[in-house]
C-alpha cells in the first residue's frame, strides 16, 4: 500500500510525482511525507529530468494532517514531536532547494500542510475552484515551518491577515496575494502546466536554472535555515499546550471549538 501513496513517473524529461491517499483526501501523514521526500530526492537525482510537476489524484490537493496522525501527537514527547516536525522540514527544503523547478498543480483544496506544500514549489498552477488556506490557528497550532518560506512570497500584512484568522481564501485571492502564479481552468490546467514544463525544458540551460533558483533563494532567504531550526522547536512546543490539545480533541470529535 505504501508503494501506491505516492505515484512517480517521467516521460519529455518531466517527472510527475502524484499524491494518491485519495480516500484521506491526500492527508499528510509521517509515511506520506517520507515517501514525498523521496520522490524529490530520486528526481533531483535523476539526469533523465530536469522539471518536476507536483499534483494529487482525487478532488483535494492536501487537506493537511489526517486524524489518525492528530491523535498520535498529542501522544508525541517534546523529542517525537521534534523529529516529526523535522521531517516536514525536510520535505519542505528538500523542494525549495531542489536543483530542478518544481511545478505544483492544483486542482482542488489546499489546507494547513497541504497548502504549504504548494507554497514552497517554484511555479503554481491551481483552478479557480481550489481553495487555500493556513487553518492551525482553529486547532490552537501553528504554522510554523511554513511561515518561514510564506514571507518572502507576500507581504506582511497579508502574512498577518492570512495566518492569524486561518481563513480560507480563493485561488484568485491567492494569486493576488503573490501566493501562487496562475490560475488556470480545470480542463486547461494539464495542457498548461504540460507547455510550461516543456518549455523550460526545451528552451532553457538546465545549470542555469538551478543556479538561478539557487540565488532567488539565497539573496531572498538568507536566514532560512535558523528561521526553520526555531519553528520546528516552536511546533514541537506548541503540540504540548492545552489549546492545541483542546482543538486537536474538539475537531475530532466534530465539536465546535470554544475558545
Amino acid at each position: 500500500m505504501s508503494e501506491e501513496l505516492v505515484l512517480y513517473k517521467v516521460e519529455n524529461r518531466i517527472a510527475t510525482i502524484t499524491l494518491n491517499r485519495v480516500d484521506k483526501r491526500n492527508a499528510l501523514n509521517p509515511e506520506l511525507v517520507s515517501l514525498l521526500t523521496t520522490s524529490f530526492v530520486k528526481a533531483s537525482e535523476d539526469d533523465q529530468v530536469k522539471v518536476v510537476v507536483l499534483k494529487a489524484n482525487g478532488t483535494t490537493f492536501s487537506a493537511g494532517a489526517d486524524l489518525a496522525y492528530l491523535q498520535q501527537l498529542q501522544a508525541n514527547s517534546y523529542e517525537e514531536n521534534l523529529a516529526d516536525s523535522a521531517n516536514l522540514k525536510k520535505l519542505f527544503t528538500t523542494i525549495y532547494h531542489l536543483p530542478k523547478v518544481v511545478i505544483a498543480q492544483v486542482e482542488g483544496h489546499a489546507i494547513a500542510g497541504g497548502c504549504g506544500l504548494a507554497t514552497v514549489c517554484d511555479i503554481i498552477f491551481a483552478v479557480p475552484e481550489a481553495n487555500f488556506g493556513y487553518t492551525e490557528v482553529k486547532l490552537g497550532f501553528v504554522p510554523a515551518i511554513v511561515s518561514c518560506f510564506l514571507m518572502r512570497k507576500t507581504s506582511e500584512t497579508i502574512a498577518k491577515r492570512i495566518l492569524l484568522t486561518g481563513e480560507l481564501f480563493t485561488a484568485d485571492e491567492a494569486l493576488k496575494y503573490n501566493l501562487i502564479t496562475f490560475v488556470t481552468k480545470s480542463e486547461e490546467i494539464n495542457q498548461s502546466v504540460n507547455e510550461f514544463a516543456l518549455n523550460l525544458c526545451n528552451n532553457t540551460s538546465a545549470n542555469a536554472l538551478m543556479v538561478t533558483k539557487q540565488l532567488i533563494n539565497e539573496t531572498t532567504n538568507p536566514n532560512l535555515e535558523n528561521s526553520l531550526n526555531m519553528a520546528i522547536q516552536i511546533n514541537a512546543k506548541v503540540r504540548e499546550s492545552e489549546d492545541f490539545k483542546k482543538g486537536v480533541s474538539s475537531f475530532l470529535n466534530k465539536e465546535k471549538i470554544k475558545w
